[in-house]
């Protein structure tokens, strides 16, 4: 889930193992967020589903799958999915809601996948991308797992919502660069360090078609129309008649 940006940084110690993006200490504080918030429910997920369109035995990789509610979401449209996650609390989380049978692995996205090629038809990389600093190696093994023709469907932190927000708290960030922020999340009593990239709309897609995607959809999507009823306070300042706000960025992507 994304949140405000608080601590941008221009300097980034990669001597040490890295203190951040520890979902294994905010897990079960995440899954349970993640299942009712209005970002996730209501907004990022229904988009990634409809993104889909119809998985009807569709073998789909559900990269950075988290506790499962997009894998869930997938299997019961009738894919046949598998998930990887860097957490391995996660993973657990993912399990007990998917059962024991769910194809569910550990696996890091900056490195090489435990897949052969072309082994799906889909890929879905629901907000996960905007925690690498350099997308090539990853791009390139998403592309390599995907058959010919197949999709890579991406959701990330929008970049214009970033700068904007950091514009608002008075900052000054380097929109054209590809720069590190920190945040830090407490969720039900569970607190962690984040780090994200941020990076200009240009290197995305610059990244994307580098790695042999052509680019299919850009999509801007709208909130479900009960979020309304549901978030009557975080939706105040938006007019009756709008459905959408400025949060993430998706893309539909083909391997070629």
């Amino acid at each position: 889930m994304a949140r405000m940006p608080t601590m941008p940084e221009d300097h980034v110690e990669t001597a040490q193992p890295s203190p951040f993006n520890a979902y294994d200490m905010i897990a079960e504080g995440y899954s349970t967020e993640n299942e009712t918030s209005l970002l996730n429910a209501y907004y990022e997920r229904p988009a990634m589903l409809e993104l889909a369109g119809d998985v009807t035995g569709r073998r789909i990789l559900d990269a950075g799958c988290g506790s499962g509610p997009l894998f869930s979401a997938l299997r019961d449209r009738g894919a046949i999915v598998t998930g990887i996650d860097a957490s391995a609390g996660m993973l657990e989380l993912a399990r007990q809601r998917l059962g024991a049978d769910a194809d569910l692995r550990v696996a890091d996205m900056a490195g090489p996948l435990p897949f052969p090629d072309e082994a799906f038809d889909d890929v879905t990389a629901s907000l996960v991308l905007h925690y690498l600093e350099d997308w090539g190696p990853t791009l390139a093994e998403l592309r390599r797992v995907l058959k010919p023709g197949g999709r890579l469907l991406v959701s990330v932190d929008h970049p214009f919502s970033i700068a904007l927000f950091q514009h608002m708290a008075g900052e000054k960030p380097k929109y054209f660069e590809t720069r590190s922020r920190t945040d830090e999340w407490t969720m039900h009593g569970q607190t962690a360090q984040m780090r994200f990239w941020d990076r200009p709309l240009h290197a995305m897609t610059e990244a994307f078609t580098a790695a042999g995607f052509r680019i299919s959809v850009i999509s801007e999507p709208p909130f479900v129309p009960e979020a309304r009823e549901l978030f009557p306070e975080e939706l105040r300042e938006i007019e009756p008649t709008r459905t959408r706000f400025l949060c993430f960025l998706f893309f539909v992507l083909e391997a070629s």
